[in-house]
C-alpha cells in the first residue's frame, strides 16, 4: 500500500536524522562511536532508504495505474538492503557485509529501471521524458561505484581517482537521478490536472539542464585534478544551468498560477519552499565561476555540508513532502503533517544559516561562534522531531482512512 510504504520510507528518514543528531552530539559530549562509520550509515540511509525508496513509491503510484506484485516484492528486497546498510555501516564502515548490502541495492535499482521503463512504454508526456532521463542518470551514477574497487587496488583510497569515483556517484545521484526525478513528479502533477505546458520553453529547459548536469561534474573533478579545462567546462555548465532556470521559470509561472487554485495551503508552502531551494541551489552553484570560491567550497566543510543539505533536505525532500498532499496520505491528518513540516522547515533553515555563517567565519579566520556546537545540536533536533510528526500523521491517516492498495505487496 502507498501509505504502508511511505511509513517505511519515513522511518528510514527518521533513523537517518537521528544518526545525524548523534553526530552533532559527538561534538558536545564524548560518545563511544566511530564517527566516520556513523557518517557512512547516515548518508546511505538518507539517500537510499529515504530518497530512493520514496521516489520508488511515488513513481509507481503516479505512473503505474495497476502495478504488479513485483513492485511490492522489489520494494521489500530493497528495504532489506537498506536495513543491512543501516546496521553494518555504523558498526564496521566499508567492509564485506556493508558492501554486500550496497551491491544488493544497486542490483535492485537496475531491476527497478527495467520494470519501470517497460511499464511506462513510449507515451509522449513531458514528465515521462524527464523520468526516463533521471533513470538513465541513476544507471550512469553507479559507474562510480564500480570504479571504487579498481581505484582502491590500483591507486589506494587516498588517490584522486578513488575520490573522483565517489564524487561521480554523488553528483549524478543528486543532480541527475534525484533532482530530475522530483522535477518529473512535479510536472506529472500538472499533467494530472490537464494543465498545458509550453513545449518550446520546456524543450529548451530540458536540453540545457541535461548538458549542464554533465558539464558540472567538472567542479568536483577539479578538486583532485588541477587543470584549467575542468574550470572552463564547469563554467559552461553553470551558465547553461542559469539558462535552464530561466526557461524553467518561463514555463512554470502560468502552471503555478493555475495549480495554486487547486491545492491546499500546506502543499503551497511545501512547493514554494522546494522551488525556492532549487533556485537558491543554482544561484550558489553559480558562484563557482569565481576560482577562489570554487576552491574554498571544497576546503571548508561547512559549505560542503550546507550545500549537500540544501540539495537533499531543501530541494529533494522539499518536493517529496510537497507531493504528499497530492495523494490521500494525509487527508485526515493535515494538522500533524503541517506541524511536522514547519518543525522540519525551521530546523532546516536554522541549521543552514548557522552552517554557512560559521563557514564564512572560518574563511575570515575569525573562529567559532560561541556555543556553536550546542546551537547546531538544538536546531538539528527540529529535523527528526518534524519527521516524527509527519510520520505520525501518515500513520494515523493510514488507520483512519483505509484506502485501496496501490502497490501490491503480496
Amino acid at each position: 500500500m502507498l501509505k504502508k510504504l511511505t511509513v517505511v520510507c519515513l522511518i528510514n528518514f527518521l533513523i537517518a536524522a537521528l544518526m545525524g543528531l548523534t553526530m552533532r552530539l559527538a561534538f558536545i559530549s564524548p560518545l563511544n562511536i566511530n564517527y566516520r562509520f556513523l557518517t557512512h550509515g547516515h548518508s546511505h540511509v538518507a539517500m537510499l532508504g529515504w530518497v530512493y525508496l520514496m521516489l520508488f513509491t511515488f513513481i509507481v503510484h503516479f505512473y503505474i495505474p495497476n502495478p504488479k506484485k513485483v513492485y511490492g516484492r522489489l520494494f521489500w528486497l530493497t528495504e532489506i538492503s537498506v536495513i543491512g546498510m543501516m546496521i553494518s555501516f555504523p558498526l564496521q564502515g566499508y567492509a564485506a557485509i556493508s558492501i554486500s548490502f550496497s551491491t544488493l541495492h544497486i542490483f535492485c535499482s537496475y531491476f527497478f529501471v527495467y520494470r519501470i521503463w517497460k511499464d511506462l512504454g513510449a507515451k509522449p508526456f513531458f514528465s515521462i521524458k524527464l523520468l526516463k532521463t533521471a533513470l538513465i542518470f541513476m544507471l550512469i551514477s553507479t559507474i562510480g561505484v564500480w570504479c571504487l574497487g579498481p581505484a582502491m587496488v590500483i591507486a589506494g583510497p587516498s588517490s584522486p581517482w578513488y575520490q573522483i569515483a565517489i564524487q561521480f556517484f554523488l553528483h549524478f545521484q543528486f543532480n541527475g537521478w534525484f533532482l530530475i526525478a522530483v522535477l518529473a513528479l512535479l510536472i506529472k502533477q500538472f499533467e494530472k490536472l490537464g494543465l498545458l505546458i509550453d513545449n518550446h520553453n520546456f524543450k529548451k529547459f530540458y536540453q540545457l539542464l541535461i548538458i549542464a548536469t554533465i558539464c558540472t561534474i567538472s567542479l568536483p573533478v577539479s578538486w583532485y585534478l588541477k587543470h584549467v579545462i575542468f574550470s572552463w567546462i564547469n563554467g559552461l555548465g553553470v551558465i547553461l544551468q542559469l539558462g535552464a532556470l530561466g526557461y524553467f521559470i518561463k514555463f512554470m509561472r502560468p502552471l503555478l498560477k493555475a495549480f495554486w487554485l487547486r491545492t491546499n495551503l500546506i502543499a503551497k508552502h511545501g512547493l514554494r519552499f522546494a522551488l525556492a531551494c532549487f533556485v537558491l541551489k543554482i544561484i550558489i552553484q553559480s558562484f563557482s565561476l569565481i576560482p577562489e570560491i570554487a576552491s574554498i567550497s571544497f576546503q571548508i566543510k561547512n559549505f560542503v555540508i550546507g550545500f549537500i543539505h540544501l540539495t537533499m533536505l531543501g530541494v529533494i525532500t522539499g518536493f517529496l513532502f510537497a507531493f504528499m498532499p497530492q495523494t490521500n496520505l494525509i487527508r485526515n491528518t493535515l494538522k500533524w503533517f503541517g506541524f511536522g513540516f514547519y518543525l522540519f522547515l525551521y530546523g532546516f533553515l536554522g541549521t543552514e544559516l548557522i552552517l554557512f555563517i560559521q563557514g564564512v567565519l572560518f574563511y575570515l579566520q575569525i573562529g567559532l561562534i560561541d556555543s556553536y556546537y550546542q546551537i547546531l545540536f538544538v536546531l538539528s533536533s527540529f529535523l527528526p522531531a518534524g519527521i516524527f510528526c509527519i510520520l505520525v500523521g501518515v500513520y494515523k491517516n493510514k488507520i483512519n482512512n483505509n484506502e485501496t492498495t496501490t502497490i501490491k505487496t503480496t
